[in-house]
């Protein structure tokens, strides 16, 4: 009789697995964390203590990491969660979200840091690197550790702490010194008189510079350009000329002046010239070839005589 009463309580008992069953979970759509650890609440939509469970480390910010599909099967199950992998997934992908350092920051830090060792201006160009990844809470710029740069060859190596706790990331390139010209803002025609409004400046490597490169807008203002001029680069001293006011060609006055005297000859430019240039002008009189400053239009003034 006892036997049969037992028998019929286990009937009557709700079955023990249906009393303590997991609770159905589904993936989130994006996995994707902030912090060091990935948590269940990082898997799951779920609150509570189970959400706090950590199940792994989280990848270096801005990298991924993948997790075994039965290991998180199992780390749910232990903690009241039900998870049957319907998508059959091989692996998770978890994603570290991250402070992006782009390379043009990283460029501007090797920039500054050789400012603070000679006061120049540098054209920095780095080899290969790639933007640096930060934790969300982090703040500030990476720190410049160890640096070393050879200024003949441009070349130098840079080692950073991206950030508290990070280990120590390198990066190379080349930085070259930079000067400040003066160089035309638009694209200048041949015969044109430079203005101040044709001009702008710009950084030009030292290196690249020519010896006879103009340096001083003054030295451009009111000159003419020899020849078609590009705007952005540093101008020669030989694409410029003053402005021609005597035309190779053109009779001018002729004056030839000593000590008590003066005399004026009529003379043919075998040159175009400009104001305060000498050029090479024939004597209609004699027949001689004579070289004379330009005094203006349609005068010159000898300074030696030419050959016959």
């Amino acid at each position: 009789m006892k036997t049969l009463l037992f028998a019929l309580a286990l009937v009557l008992l709700p079955p023990p697995q249906l009393a303590f069953a997991d609770d159905p979970v589904m993936l989130r759509d994006r996995l994707r964390v902030e912090g060091a650890v990935i948590t269940l609440g990082d898997l799951f939509a779920i609150e509570g203590e189970a959400a706090g469970i950590v199940v792994a480390r989280a990848p270096q910010p801005g990298r991924r990491t993948s997790l075994d599909p039965d290991y998180i099967r199992s780390q749910a199950r232990e903690h009241g969660l039900a998870w049957g992998n319907p998508n059959r997934l091989r692996r998770i992908t978890v994603e570290r979200a991250s402070r992006v350092i782009d390379t043009d920051i990283l460029a501007e830090m090797i920039a500054g840091e050789l400012y603070g060792r000679d006061g120049n201006e540098y054209d920095v160009a780095l080899s290969g690197a790639q933007a640096i990844h930060a934790p969300l809470d982090s703040a500030g710029l990476p720190e410049i550790v160890a640096f070393d740069h050879a200024a003949s060859s441009g070349v130098f190596q840079a080692e950073l702490i991206p950030y508290d706790g990070a280990d120590p990331v390198r990066i190379n390139g080349r930085a070259f010194a930079t000067i400040e010209v003066p160089v035309l803002g638009r694209a200048i025609p041949a015969g044109h008189v430079i203005e101040p409004a044709d001009l702008d400046w710009q950084a030009v490597r030292a290196d690249r510079l020519r010896n006879d490169a103009v340096m001083h807008p003054d030295q451009m203002i009111g000159q003419e350009a020899r020849r078609a001029l590009r705007p952005g680069e540093a101008v020669r001293a030989y694409d410029l000329q003053a402005p021609v006011i005597i035309a190779r060609g053109e009779i001018v006055s002729l004056v030839f002046t000593v000590p008590g005297l003066s005399l004026t000859a009529r003379a043919r430019a075998l040159e175009d010239a400009g104001a305060n240039e000498i050029a090479r002008f024939v004597n209609l009189q004699s027949n001689r070839t004579v070289d004379a400053m330009v005094e203006g239009p349609g005068r010159a003034r000898v300074v030696t005589a030419g050959p016959s």
